[in-house]
């Protein structure tokens, strides 16, 4: 691979309110930045988040690091309209990066038929998600059957790419569910959010090479495990055993941590992209902040996190002064990324 990936959050709404990340504190982000590409060894990042402000000054960081930035800002849970006013203002922000560093991808949006309204039927995310992964959609997609929203969707993405190349010229992706069918001579580069689950495994490698053969460089920018026994199965739904709705979130039922299941996953998936040379996979995630760790396994929300490293609560000693303790995955991806440097 020639960029060897993590995806990092600056804060992007949830859907309970609030952000997944409450503060912004640059010194805390530069520092995480630098362990990111110093230790994890790391040589591109996909930086996510709600505020395009804040998304931009984590990547003026991680770009004098010498890091690729992959500049990923999101409007989740919001209209059509609102989504295409927001990617236009985060291309024009994009570009002034781009023309002081030049190392930066546009991301244009993240699996925009579930979290941009209009393109499934629902009117949260959770019922786009019924609907979209009800057990007649799923056959319906495994069998290459085209839905409407796809059409609804690329018809947003030719607008949306107009608007951009107009503001930005640098390179443009689309960070795609596997569910959606792009027309991707849209963009410069394939990107796909690729997990591998129970329901893929048979065929996972198989869907890889489709998208590594469609004449574009292809990237997963997420691919990622959380850190119980049998999340592995789970793939992007295993983060769905957590009942927020109660006064003091816990998980739903009983589950059995496992930190080796998530970085053997990580591991697993990114020795395939090598020997399958794909151009780059982001890790989904560094840290999900708001999954914190507890000692009591019913409170111990970070066992539904994909975060390589684990969040810690108040008063938790942490890693070099910061609020968080690495994982296994942590120590395994920085020792595959050292030996693997191009």
């Amino acid at each position: 691979m020639k960029y060897r990936g993590i995806n990092y959050d600056t804060g992007t709404k949830t859907v309970i309110g609030g952000l997944t990340r409450e503060k912004f504190e640059p010194d805390r982000i530069a520092k995480e930045i630098s362990i990111i590409k110093n230790e994890l060894h790391c040589n591109a990042i996909r930086i996510s988040g709600a505020s395009i402000e804040k998304v931009a000054k984590a990547s003026e960081i991680a770009l004098q690091s010498g890091l690729e930035v992959w500049f990923s800002p999101s409007l989740p849970y919001d209209d059509q309209e609102n989504t295409l006013n927001y990617i236009i203002e985060a291309a024009i922000i994009a570009e002034d990066l781009r023309k002081k560093f030049r190392d930066i991808v546009f991301v244009t949006g993240c699996e925009l038929s579930l979290f941009t309204t209009g393109f499934v039927k629902g009117a949260t995310g959770d019922d786009r998600i019924r609907n979209l992964f009800s057990p007649f959609g799923l056959i319906k997609n495994m069998l290459g059957v085209r839905h409407s929203y796809n059409i609804r969707l690329n018809k947003f993405l030719v607008a949306a790419v107009n608007e951009i190349r107009q503001r930005f010229k640098g390179k443009i992706s689309y960070a795609s569910g596997s569910w959606e069918k792009i027309d991707w001579k849209l963009f410069d580069i394939v990107s796909v959010d690729l997990y591998r689950a129970s329901y893929n495994k048979s065929i996972y490698l198989k869907e890889l090479q489709k998208y590594k053969n469609m004449g574009l460089p292809f990237c997963v920018t997420e691919f990622g495990c959380c850190t119980y026994k049998g999340a592995e199965e789970k793939g992007p739904m295993g983060w769905a055993i957590v009942d927020w709705k109660k006064e003091v979130p816990e998980l739903k039922g009983e589950f059995v941590r496992d930190e080796q299941e998530q970085a053997n996953y990580l591991l697993e998936l990114m020795k395939i992209f090598d020997d399958e040379k794909i151009f780059g996979a982001f890790v989904f995630t560094f840290i999900l902040e708001n999954y914190k760790y507890d000692v009591d396994p019913a409170h111990d929300l970070d066992m539904a996190s994909y975060g390589i490293v684990k969040s810690l609560g108040k008063g938790e000693g942490g890693y070099k002064d910061l609020p968080w303790a690495p994982k296994k995955a942590f120590f395994e991806i920085a020792k595959y990324n050292e030996t693997h440097q191009r």
